[in-house]
């Protein structure tokens, strides 16, 4: 599914002709992995290994500028955790940040989670990312510890903030 949506960037500036949100594709992962590094401002790639586009593919979007690629969100439902939905890694180029993409991302992705079910989404971040942790919350995610171990079966993350 495409949908576009006008949005006037902040900044210099620039104002995009449109933006379309689609779905992902396997072969999306090319150019997702030559661009991570650089929008993070630090080695990543290695965070997002093909696998992720070529099995849930279907659950990720992508955001295009005039056909240019700026974002994108790759996400899934858990297949081993029924109502459950993972948000795994967002990347926004650095020139389109500030206009509420990554918002965008979240919300969309968080409908479609409910539409399939889910009740809950989990996402990571580094616990120094303060910018990250803002966001989050200001998503309705909530901070918890960081757990050494694997998650024990029935201990659950937090619901999904409401739509």
């Amino acid at each position: 599914m495409s949908i576009v949506s006008p949005r006037r960037l902040a900044g210099s500036g620039y104002v995009p002709r449109m933006l379309e949100f689609r779905t992902a594709r396997p072969d999306d992962h090319g150019w997702m992995s030559r661009v991570v590094d650089e929008w993070w401002g630090r080695p990543i790639v290695a965070s997002l290994p093909r696998l992720f586009l070529d099995h849930f593919w279907s659950t990720s979007t992508v955001v295009e500028d005039d056909g240019r690629s700026v974002a994108f969100l790759v996400g899934f439902l858990s297949p081993s955790q029924p109502g459950h939905a993972y948000i795994h890694f967002v990347g926004i180029d650095p020139a389109h940040r500030g206009a509420g993409l990554g918002r965008d991302l979240y919300e969309r992705f968080f409908a479609m989670a409910r539409e399939h079910g889910a009740t809950e989404v989990s996402a990571v971040t580094s616990p120094v990312n303060t910018g990250s942790i803002a966001f989050h919350r200001a998503m309705g995610l909530r901070r918890v510890r960081p757990d050494r171990r694997v998650r024990p079966a029935g201990r659950r993350p937090r619901p999904l903030p409401p739509s």
